[in-house]
């Protein structure tokens, strides 16, 4: 049962930090544009669908960590322009709108991938001993690379321009145009490198997930628990969040049933939005 209960407790931590990377994605596009985006666990699966058609067509896992996030940013672009922006000014139809694209996109990958689920063999085979389980390599591999891809969005947050005027726009948007900021193209570029990041967590993902195309409706409640309980625009206090809320079903997981384990970090939710609805982690830089 230790043994048990370990192994779920470093799950927990690694897919933590892959839902970090993709709520991170769902954050910064609600903390700029105050879009609340439905659509966007359905990009973490297309960052999945696309990880296997990749994988089935060349024979090799790792192009899909460029493609995908690749065509996640340019279908983020072409989305923003095409659609949010036209009613970014309305809370009620923007969750009308990326619910409807929600259902668009799941009905497209159903028609062309098939309803049923997959599974890729992970890249990376072998196991090896950590704190008296034996775990996978790949597992480790996927943690890794989702500490990579999040220290590389706050290092371009803070580094480049770009970045200071995502910024800037997100702290005071009518300054910050005031200011000669290009707001359309910061909002543009927000929408991409937010789906950017759930396509490329998808493809982290796909080799310890099954690849189906209900797999996004099954993500967002988590990543959404876990802008939440972080607290809204908070990014660290995002990160902070999905990894503990993960860990603890992990841990919960070996004692209760997984269904137990998500009430949990439901009623938490629940408690943080009655004591503390600024979230936990608002002493987080932001």
């Amino acid at each position: 049962m230790n043994q048990t209960i370990v192994a779920l407790a470093i799950n927990g931590i690694v897919f933590g930090l892959i839902i970090a990377l993709i709520a991170l994605g769902l954050s910064i596009i609600f903390g700029l544009l105050d879009i609340i985006n439905l659509s966007h666990g359905d990009f973490f699966m297309v960052g999945t669908v696309l990880t296997y058609t990749i994988l089935s067509s060349l024979g090799y896992f790792w192009p899909a960590l460029i493609i995908a996030p690749l065509i996640g940013f340019a279908l983020g672009v072409l989305i923003q322009f095409s659609i949010i922006q036209r009613i970014k000014n309305n809370a009620a139809l923007s969750i009308v709108a990326t619910f409807g694209l929600s259902m668009i996109i799941q009905e497209v990958v159903r028609m062309t991938f098939g309803a049923a689920p997959k599974r890729i063999m992970p890249p990376i085979q072998g196991t090896f001993g950590l704190f008296g389980v034996e775990y996978e390599w790949y597992r480790i591999f996927a943690a890794f690379a989702s500490i990579i891809a999040i220290g590389s969005f706050f290092l371009f947050l803070k580094k480049t321009r770009l970045g200071v005027w995502m910024r800037a726009v997100r702290h005071d948007r009518d300054t910050a145009t005031t200011m000669g900021i290009p707001t359309q193209q910061v909002y543009l570029f927000t929408f991409g490198i937010g789906f950017a990041m759930a396509a490329i967590g998808g493809v982290i993902a796909a080799p310890i997930t099954t690849v189906d195309f209900r797999t996004g409706v099954d993500i967002l409640p988590f990543c959404f628990m876990a802008v939440i309980i972080g607290g809204l625009g908070n990014l660290p206090g995002t990160v902070a969040a999905a990894v503990l809320l993960s860990f603890l079903e992990g841990v919960i997981s070996g004692f209760a049933t997984p269904t137990i384990a998500r009430i949990f970090s439901l009623v938490l939710m629940s408690a943080v939005l009655l004591i503390r609805p600024q979230g936990l982690f608002k002493g987080l830089t932001k």
